[in-house]
């Protein structure tokens, strides 16, 4: 008897599928070892043998990020982890962990089907991440720092490990030390609120950049956010109540909620946290 599809032939497939739809290749089927996938042009999919639970939500998950058309441009998403009141980290910056093992490993999935990470400075310099996909099987993504100032320590992990290319982005006329040769700085035009995040976008583009996360911090992701340029965010709740700290999203005051944002909405458990998967190109009413 055929075992049903586990989660490592998902995630097989999915990293497959998202490098064949880059390259311009997929046919919308996927076959490996005698188990065979279809998948429609919205990520919609049907299996030749039963999936395993957690397989099958894989597959859901993520199939509508990889068949994503990226042949016009390319496409963004943005993570938060946050508590259910909406906070991503104490009024001192202590984020470590706001969400638990689960969400990290989905963290790390998306980094693995991106092409370049994107975070600010006050992430790097508060939380040094390292930006690099360790949990899973996959790729490191470009990791992309965005600091006008230049104030980033070159201490930190990004500037100072190798795992992955590393570019810092800076205001012009500013002059950074660049420590390391894997580090590549780019100066570019900057405004009162910092570097415009069209302008990231078209400088990853022409570097062939087809799938980009921007991971943080709240006020990059909330930048982002407000000049549209995100196709998708996936926003992790943990159930958790920090009761004070640094907001998830800041955007412009509203004066009805007819003109919140409501986007298209599915929703997932990551062990104890619930993940908010939306679509930001689509309403909720569609």
């Amino acid at each position: 008897m055929t075992p049903d599809i586990d989660t490592a032939l998902a995630w097989r497939w999915i990293r497959r599928i998202a490098d064949e739809v880059g390259e311009n290749r997929f046919t919308g089927i996927v076959a490996d070892g005698g188990y065979r996938l279809e998948i429609d042009a919205r990520g919609g999919w049907r299996a030749s043998y039963p999936a395993a639970a957690d397989a099958a939500q894989l597959l859901t998950i993520w199939l509508p990020w990889c068949v994503a058309d990226v042949s016009a441009g390319p496409r963004v998403i943005a993570q938060l982890g946050q508590s259910l009141d909406g906070r991503i980290a104490t009024a001192s910056g202590a984020s470590h962990y706001v969400t638990g093992r689960a969400s990290l490993v989905h963290l790390h999935r998306l980094r693995a089907l991106v092409d370049a990470v994107v975070v600010g400075a006050g992430t790097v310099d508060a939380d040094d991440p390292q930006l690099t996909v360790r949990h899973v099987e996959g790729r490191n993504p470009l990791r992309v720092v965005l600091d006008p100032q230049a104030r980033v320590p070159p201490s930190r992990r990004v500037f100072r490990e190798p795992a992955a290319p590393t570019w810092h982005l800076v205001a012009e006329g500013t002059a950074p030390a660049v420590p390391a040769e894997h580090v590549s700085c780019h100066r570019l035009p900057v405004e009162d609120a910092g570097i415009a995040p069209q302008q990231v976008i078209a400088l990853l583009a022409a570097q062939g950049c087809r799938r980009i996360l921007v991971e943080g911090g709240g006020v990059t992701i909330s930048r982002f956010l407000q000049a549209e340029c995100l196709d998708r965010l996936h926003s992790v709740v943990a159930p958790m109540i920090i009761g004070s700290g640094r907001p998830a999203v800041i955007l412009p005051e509203i004066d009805t909620l007819d003109r919140a944002l409501r986007p298209a909405c599915r929703q997932f458990a990551l062990g104890e946290d619930r993940l908010f998967d939306l679509d930001l190109r689509r309403s909720a009413d569609a």
